[in-house]
This record gives structure tokens, sequence and C-alpha cells, in this order.
């Protein structure tokens, strides 16, 4: 072997080593926290107070969660952190939001499930797939926290206009830079969790979206208590971080996150310190545990 070769294998090598460590540092990671035991039988799930007493999520545990990486724990995986954190404040202003959301035992979304047995709610049959609907349309929310309001950003139009369910220009909003319509309005408050009764979370509640202001019948009456009757509940994993479930007619459907980074640059380090957040929905009996950064 010349030495010509020599260095052009080695270079190459070097090349190889230097892309393998960079698709390595971009690759993203299960968040690296404790769970308790469990198997796919119900009976095998752990109580949510025992697993909050054995395995409390530290602050540096709760920065180690991202919207990125919660989408690769399974089921059972997220309602065990859900279980162990607090609602923290009523969120304000928009925040970007994304879907998990989990497979049925047939291999087919539950959203499109629950949609399709609902009776005498053929919304399919409109042309509208709902899970297209929360994957591509679906860019967030927007929250207003003094007038307990909140509305949904929705970035396109169009598979709601072929439909027939748009009437007149809703109104619009612009953030990062790019147009989205906020359609769904919802009352926001604290209320019972439909998984965790121990402790309040933050309800987004699409029941009575038609006394709203600004409701406009189509498309917003498809969230509504005429439509897919939809509630969502939230919960605070950090300053500008939270951890959402979303449910049809009472039935769980799909997870979602919604994050806003300047909330999350701005109040972050000061929880990574303290461990402690203004609460305004009720703690439950079982104190969450904290241990604080030293």
């Amino acid at each position: 072997m010349t030495r010509k070769t020599f260095r052009s294998l080695r270079t190459l090598g070097l090349l190889g080593a230097a892309l393998a460590l960079l698709a390595a540092c971009g690759k993203t990671e299960p968040p690296a926290i404790a769970f308790a035991p469990y198997a796919t039988d119900y009976a095998s799930k752990p109580d949510f107070a025992q697993l909050e007493h054995q395995f409390p999520l530290t602050p540096a545990d709760l920065a180690k969660i991202t919207p990125e990486n919660l989408a690769l724990l399974n089921q059972e995986q997220l309602d065990q952190i859900y279980a162990r954190l607090t609602a923290g404040p009523i969120p304000d202003g928009p925040f970007d939001g994304s879907i998990i959301l989990p497979e049925g035992e047939s291999g087919k979304l539950r959203a499109g499930e629950i949609v399709g047995g609902l009776a005498g709610f053929a919304l399919h049959l409109k042309g509208i797939a709902v899970d297209k609907i929360g994957e591509t349309l679906w860019k967030g929310k927007v929250f207003y926290r003094n007038e307990r309001v909140l509305r949904n950003r929705i970035e396109d139009l169009e598979i709601f206009r072929k439909a027939g369910l748009v009437e007149g220009e809703p109104q619009k909003i612009t953030v990062g830079r790019k147009d989205a319509w906020l359609l769904f309005p919802a009352k926001l408050y604290c209320g019972q969790s439909l998984v965790d009764s121990r402790r309040e979370s933050v309800i987004i509640d699409y029941a009575f979206t038609d006394e709203l202001p600004g409701y406009q019948e189509k498309p917003d009456f498809l969230a509504g208590r005429r439509g897919l009757k939809v509630r969502d509940e939230i919960r605070m994993v950090r300053p500008g971080l939270y951890l959402g479930r979303a449910y049809m007619d009472r039935v769980f459907v799909l997870n979602f996150v919604l994050y806003n980074k300047e909330i999350a640059e701005r109040d972050g380090p000061a929880f990574q310190k303290a461990g402690t957040v203004q609460e305004d929905c009720w703690g439950g009996t079982q104190k969450r545990v904290v241990v604080a950064a030293k």
C-alpha cells in the first residue's frame, strides 16, 4: 500500500467517524428517566400514588424531556410521566403543538376508529381524515388566560373548504412568520383529570364552544357537543412545555405536546434551580416530591 493510498483511506476513515459522530449527536433518544415496572395486562399497571412515591421526577429529570423524545415513548410511559406532573400555571399566548398518536390493536390510528364508531356522526363520509387534520393541519393552540378561552391554530383550510365546512373568513394569527386560522374555541379551567384523579389538570373543554365569542358554526361545531365532543387536558412538564391528552366523548384518543420557546427560555432556569412554579389548579392531597438542583 502506498503512502498516498494510506492517506486517502485515513482521510476517508476520519470523515466517516466524523459523520457517525454527527449522526449520533443528532439522533433523538428516549428521555433517561425512571419508570415503574409494568406489563401489557391492565392488572400489572402501577398505582400512580405508589409510582410517584418511588420514582419522583426531579427538575433534572424534567429537563431531559423534549417534544421530540416524548414521541419515542409508549403509552404506558407517557401515562407514568403525566401522572407525576402537576398542572402548573394556566398557559397564556401561542404554543406550538405536535401530536403523538397511539396505535390501536387493529393497527389503525385510534382517532379514526373512534370517529368511525361514533353513532350518527359520519365525519369520514365528508372526505375528512381526522388523523390528517391532527398531523398536518393542527399547528398548536393560543391561550387567552385572562378570558379563560383557547383557540386552535389551523394552517390550511382547504380540507374544510372542500367539505363545505367553512363559512366566511375565520380570524388569523401570525406565529413565527407563519399565518394560521384560529378555529375551534374552547373554555379553559382547572378540573379533574380523566386518567389521574389525585390532582387537577388544566381542562380545554369544547362542549359549549358555541357559547364563546367569535364562534363560527362551520367548522367550529366539529369539536363541540354536536360533533366529536372533544375534551383536552394538560399538565406542565416544565415552563413552556405541556403534555396533553385528548378525548372524544370521554374516550381517550391521543397525546399531544405544547411548546413555547420564549417561556421555556425565560422561566426554565429558575424552575431548574428551585423546582417550583405557580400552581393555578388544585395540587391534590399527595404533594409532588421536588428535589431541587444544588
